[in-house]
């Protein structure tokens, strides 16, 4: 490892409930400071999804602006990652599969990244994955990718390429030979999504092999595999992510009491395996960011 090891914190994501974790922050006064908390015991970065009041995953503009606009202006530094991911989902009706059934969450690419347009974040990420979600099919078109892709561009935002399987990588190896995504990109990638990539040192080695020379990366595991991915990926030399999108439990049957325990533990193993924690600084150097802020109106 010739680098520090970025971390980041997936703070809420759109699956976890409070019904299986009453620490899960919902509001945006409740994810800012989970951010914030996140940053002080080691993420450098935050990924960020946004909820409706009762826990529902939302797609508004506001909840996000809420969000942006606490950690802005917070003491704290920190590098700030929209999720793109809300409205990829399509569910069959059983009366005709041709037509939307309840649960559909898809909509056109635009709607999915009016957010990143409007608020510039340095970092957003970018679902490369077509695949079985539970009785739903999350799609994600390279026609649909294309237009996201143009659109987070012309906002100046970096992109997290999101990989669930070696097809994924494909596609946005494709991508970047096109030239409609810059090198050396930015991949993350996801293990342990039931249908996905499964979560075994031998499948990240291979993905990773997958990856163009140079880029930069990270991997995460979902669940109980979230520590021992994290030491795999670190092993590998790549970067980290936890939090309470992935998994919730700090050990077996504990439950973390916050997205920052999980950071911390995760900072502890980097350092005890002989590594250094990224700070935000660091991280903006090593990945070639700068700070956003929004366009004048």
């Amino acid at each position: 490892m010739t680098h520090p090891t970025i971390i980041t914190c997936a703070v809420t994501g759109n699956m976890t409930t409070v019904d299986s974790t009453p620490y899960l922050p919902v509001t945006p006064e409740q994810i800012a400071q989970s951010c914030l908390e996140s940053v002080r015991a080691g993420a450098a970065i935050v990924h960020i999804h946004v909820r409706h009041a009762d826990g529902r995953p939302s797609m508004e503009l506001q909840h996000y602006r809420e969000v942006v606009e606490r950690l802005r202006s917070a003491e704290e530094d920190v590098i700030i990652n929209l999720t793109t991911g809300p409205g990829q989902r399509f569910v069959p009706s059983e009366a005709d599969p041709s037509v939307a059934g309840p649960g559909t969450t898809l909509t056109v690419p635009e709607r999915r990244v009016e957010h990143i347009a409007a608020l510039r974040p340095e970092i957003c990420s970018l679902d490369f994955n077509t695949m079985y979600s539970g009785n739903s099919v999350v799609i994600n078109t390279p026609r649909n990718l294309g237009i996201m892709t143009d659109i987070i561009r012309d906002a100046g935002v970096r992109p997290e390429l999101e990989v669930f399987d070696s097809g994924d990588i494909q596609l946005a190896n494709e991508f970047i030979r096109d030239g409609r995504l810059d090198a050396p990109a930015l991949f993350q990638i996801v293990l342990g999504v039931r249908y996905g990539a499964i979560a075994t040192p031998e499948t990240m080695a291979y993905l990773k092999s997958l990856l163009p020379t140079g880029s930069h990366w990270a991997a995460f595991g979902i669940g109980r595999l979230e520590f021992p991915m994290l030491a795999q990926a670190w092993l590998l030399g790549g970067h980290v992510r936890v939090g309470l999108e992935d998994n919730i439990y700090l050990e077996k049957g504990v439950l973390a009491k916050g997205n920052a325990e999980l950071v911390a533990k995760a900072a502890r193993i980097i350092r005890e395996l002989g590594g250094a924690v990224a700070t935000p600084g660091q991280t903006r150097e090593i990945l070639g960011l700068r700070r956003q802020l929004p366009k004048a109106a």
